[in-house]
């Protein structure tokens, strides 16, 4: 019998019973959801995520200004196979070849139009939507991660967090998702919700817009003012697409 994945996250909110928000994370909890793959989470505060990392011998993700590796989150480990896999992409598509019998989220032939939409969706719309929801986010960790995330994002970006959220980063939002959904509608009526189209495929595309939703609705509240905003955005087109994807949402298994 297989073992469980062991999945790490990064959590905010309530310590006794920890919420998943990161969009990075969320692409990958998506697609183990989706697959019907058992795992379970394993919750790290920013701090330690290098070291840990680095302990289970995982790839750094980037660089810092100054040379050294960075690492991020998610990452998995595969006690079945003994891998350890870190950046989302690179995430789905091991689960997609270590677990052939599993829908694909990168289907044969869609690496690099996949490719391409992760870049073009993060400019048109993920950064936009960042700077929206960034002060909420790091407001809703616990103190360790707060600072930290504070810390580096302020030196990123050259300003305060509660400076980010502007009406003009509302109009931007506003005007990527116009552009996206067009994108959908050119798959012409029954194919416009799902980036593939008709045939009703669910990809690593359409996993990389549902989690910046998701992120949203959770730092925000489903609630609130801010989730009603963004959700009625091209008369509600978004909260449809969004809504496919509430079977996927488990937080842990």
């Amino acid at each position: 019998m297989a073992q469980p994945i062991v999945f790490y996250d990064i959590p905010i909110k309530d310590r006794t019973n920890p919420t998943p928000w990161s969009p990075n994370a969320w692409k990958v909890r998506y697609t183990l959801n989706l697959k019907g793959l058992k795992y379970k989470t394993e919750w790290l505060e920013y701090p330690d995520i290098e070291p840990t990392a680095k302990g289970l011998g995982g790839a750094p993700t980037d660089k810092k200004p100054d040379g050294s590796d960075f690492y991020t989150l998610p990452m998995i480990y595969d006690p079945n196979t003994k891998a350890v896999i870190t950046n989302s992409a690179a995430i789905a598509k091991y689960l997609d070849n270590a677990y052939p019998d599993t829908p694909r989220v990168f289907p044969a032939g869609t690496d690099a139009f996949q490719a391409a939409f992760l870049e073009t969706a993060w400019a048109n719309v993920g950064i936009h939507v960042f700077m929206l929801v960034i002060l909420d986010t790091a407001n809703h960790m616990f103190p360790r991660s707060h600072a930290y995330f504070r810390a580096t994002r302020e030196a990123k970006f050259g300003n305060k967090l509660e400076n980010l959220a502007t009406e003009d980063e509302w109009a931007a939002v506003e005007a990527g998702l116009a552009r996206w959904k067009g994108y959908l509608e050119a798959n012409g009526e029954g194919g416009d919700l799902l980036f593939m189209g008709a045939q009703g495929t669910v990809t690593y595309s359409d996993l990389q817009i549902a989690a910046l939703f998701v992120w949203a609705k959770t730092v925000w509240g489903e609630n609130s003012e801010r989730w009603k905003r963004l959700t009625a955005l091209q008369g509600g087109k978004w909260a449809k697409f969004y809504a496919q994807f509430a079977k996927f949402e488990q937080a842990a298994q």
